[in-house]
Protein backbone atom coordinates (compact mmCIF):
# COMPACT_ATOMS: atom_id res chain seq x y z
CA UNK A 1 0.00 0.00 0.00
CA UNK A 2 1.02 3.36 -0.98
CA UNK A 3 1.77 5.77 2.12
CA UNK A 4 0.14 8.91 3.05
CA UNK A 5 -3.05 8.40 0.39
CA UNK A 6 -4.85 6.72 3.22
CA UNK A 7 -7.23 8.67 5.61
CA UNK A 8 -6.62 8.16 9.31
CA UNK A 9 -8.24 5.31 11.41
CA UNK A 10 -8.96 6.36 14.48
CA UNK A 11 -11.51 5.97 17.93
CA UNK A 12 -14.53 7.93 17.06
CA UNK A 13 -17.92 8.41 18.81
CA UNK A 14 -21.06 7.59 17.67
CA UNK A 15 -23.54 9.62 19.26
CA UNK A 16 -27.33 8.71 18.92
CA UNK A 17 -29.60 12.06 18.81
CA UNK A 18 -32.86 10.39 19.23
CA UNK A 19 -32.59 7.89 21.68
CA UNK A 20 -29.53 9.56 23.86
CA UNK A 21 -27.15 6.44 22.96
CA UNK A 22 -23.39 6.72 22.39
CA UNK A 23 -20.63 4.19 21.29
CA UNK A 24 -16.90 4.39 20.93
CA UNK A 25 -15.71 2.37 17.77
CA UNK A 26 -12.69 3.01 15.22
CA UNK A 27 -13.83 4.97 12.47
CA UNK A 28 -12.34 7.20 8.88
CA UNK A 29 -15.21 9.53 9.51
CA UNK A 30 -14.05 13.41 10.34
CA UNK A 31 -15.74 15.54 12.79
CA UNK A 32 -15.54 19.41 14.36
CA UNK A 33 -17.15 18.12 17.44
CA UNK A 34 -15.42 16.72 20.41
CA UNK A 35 -16.72 15.10 23.00
CA UNK A 36 -14.99 13.51 26.97
CA UNK A 37 -15.89 9.62 26.81
CA UNK A 38 -16.18 7.69 30.00
CA UNK A 39 -12.87 6.78 29.98
CA UNK A 40 -11.49 10.42 30.07
CA UNK A 41 -10.36 10.96 26.89
CA UNK A 42 -11.75 13.31 24.09
CA UNK A 43 -12.49 11.68 20.87
CA UNK A 44 -14.58 13.62 17.57
CA UNK A 45 -18.32 12.91 17.56
CA UNK A 46 -20.72 12.29 14.61
CA UNK A 47 -24.04 12.91 15.65
CA UNK A 48 -26.33 10.32 13.48
CA UNK A 49 -30.28 10.07 13.61
CA UNK A 50 -30.90 6.47 13.72
CA UNK A 51 -28.76 3.57 14.94
CA UNK A 52 -29.89 0.33 16.79
CA UNK A 53 -30.69 1.85 19.76
CA UNK A 54 -33.65 4.35 18.10
CA UNK A 55 -34.37 1.84 14.86
CA UNK A 56 -38.33 0.15 14.85
CA UNK A 57 -36.57 -3.01 13.72
CA UNK A 58 -34.27 -3.91 16.15
CA UNK A 59 -36.72 -2.03 19.33
CA UNK A 60 -39.88 -3.97 18.62
CA UNK A 61 -42.08 -1.28 17.58
CA UNK A 62 -41.92 -2.57 13.69
CA UNK A 63 -44.84 -2.39 12.07
CA UNK A 64 -45.97 -5.55 10.37
CA UNK A 65 -47.18 -5.27 6.51
CA UNK A 66 -50.08 -7.66 4.93
CA UNK A 67 -48.05 -8.69 2.56
CA UNK A 68 -50.24 -12.13 1.69
CA UNK A 69 -52.46 -9.63 0.35
CA UNK A 70 -50.25 -7.98 -1.91
CA UNK A 71 -48.75 -11.25 -3.41
CA UNK A 72 -52.87 -12.34 -4.08
CA UNK A 73 -53.74 -9.53 -6.09
CA UNK A 74 -51.13 -9.53 -7.98
CA UNK A 75 -51.44 -12.60 -8.84
CA UNK A 76 -55.14 -11.97 -9.97
CA UNK A 77 -53.54 -9.07 -11.61
CA UNK A 78 -50.73 -10.82 -13.56
CA UNK A 79 -51.30 -14.51 -12.71
CA UNK A 80 -52.13 -17.27 -15.43
CA UNK A 81 -55.49 -17.06 -16.57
Amino acid sequence: MKNGIHPDYRPVVFRDISAGMSFLTRSTANSQKSIEWEDGNTYPVIDVDISSASHPFYTGKAKVIDTAGRVEKFNRRYGRH
